[in-house]
């Protein structure tokens, strides 16, 4: 079974998306937990591996996504730097990005895909019995070593 994905065009890039994934985007202008509504879907490709092109878009599709968190990326440094004519600066710029969770890619025709909510499954670690015995001992007394003076017959 293929998985069903989709290729996105927002903020002048293009991102592959499929239900349940989260992907960071160029900064939207929207709020958290906001439904975000990406109409430039530039192909889908479902279930049985049917691909669906767009001129250049599809038309009819969109892909339902949900604003998670808006943030800033990790600090990129610019150096210029000219020898023998004491030049240099140094600038640091962070990117603005909205986090995504996307929901459902639809078409013309309904929808092709949703996400399904994830079940997450806690368990308990078991500590191997070794282990638990040596977390119950007494911990172990460290002792420094006296340095040894050395004394002369003079």
């Amino acid at each position: 079974m293929a998985k069903i994905y989709a290729v996105i065009k927002t903020g002048g890039k293009q991102y592959k998306v499929s239900p349940g994934q989260t992907v960071d985007v160029e900064k939207l202008d929207v709020p958290e937990k906001a439904t975000v509504e990406l109409g430039e879907v530039l192909m889908i490709v479902s279930d049985d591996n049917q691909i669906t092109l767009g001129k250049p878009t599809v038309s009819g599709a969109r892909v339902l996504a949900t604003a998670v968190a808006q943030g800033k990326a990790d600090k990129v440094i610019a150096y210029k730097f000219k020898s023998k004519v004491r030049y240099h600066r140094n600038v640091g710029h962070r990117q603005s990005f909205t986090r995504l969770a996307i929901d459902q890619i639809l078409t013309e025709g309904g929808t092709v895909a949703a996400a399904t909510p994830k079940k997450t499954v806690r368990r308990k670690k078991e500590a191997a019995p070794e282990a638990a015995a040596e977390a119950t001992a007494a911990p172990k007394k460290t002792t420094r070593r006296k340095k040894e003076v050395k004394e002369d017959g003079a």
